[in-house]
């Protein structure tokens, strides 16, 4: 979670390097409508964690929430402030629906037609997932880290570390991790040891 503008700082940097990218131009900015979303989502996340206690900066969070809803119908997204941790990719443009109970953790790449929602709670997902087109999560369960989650997989039950799922309802089908399959941007994840 933004807690204070070095944990901004840090998020804006994670997800830039998430979309494979070293410094946000103007071009980026204007060309990668969800990286725009998603500046704005952290610029949110940390007027609403620091800040909210001012009026100026009150006006200033509900004209920035108003401008990134506007985006949101634009390209389909539904991804509420402090769900996600740093380093976050939207792939593409398209339907994504995330429920506000959601805890996802850092550096998740999410592709369009994802729906992570809510059934007698909400799920918790670990780091370096990649979820792929499609994917339904629901329910109170938790997914490890370094999965990978296939297209069009419907995910309702707990899930260790490092596998690949998929299916309806999802099972393993591989005990190779997200990192493993290669899923990230060259040099994105660094492997722990």
């Amino acid at each position: 979670m933004i807690t204070d503008k070095k944990s901004y700082h840090e998020y804006l940097k994670a997800d830039l390097k998430a979309y494979g990218f070293v410094k946000m131009t103007p071009y980026i900015y204007f060309r990668v409508d969800c990286l725009r979303y998603l500046r704005r989502l952290r610029k949110i996340e940390y007027i609403y964690n620091t800040k909210h206690s001012n009026t100026l900066y009150k006006i200033f969070l509900t004209y920035l929430e108003f401008t990134n809803h506007r985006l949101s119908l634009k390209i389909g997204l539904t991804v509420p402030k402090n769900v996600f941790d740093e380093g976050l990719c939207i792939v593409h443009h398209g339907t994504i629906v995330v429920s506000n109970l959601a805890r996802v953790g850092k550096n998740c790449r999410i592709h369009p037609s994802t729906c992570i929602g809510e059934y007698n709670g909400a799920p918790v997902i670990g780091n370096n997932v990649y979820i792929g087109p499609g994917a339904k999560i629901f329910g109170q369960i938790h997914i490890g880290n370094n999965v990978a989650i296939g297209a069009n997989a419907v995910v309702n039950k707990d899930i260790p570390d490092n596998v690949t799922i998929g299916g309806i309802p999802a099972k393993i089908i591989s005990y190779k991790s997200s990192i493993e399959c290669n899923l990230y941007p060259e040099n994105f994840i660094t492997k722990e040891k």
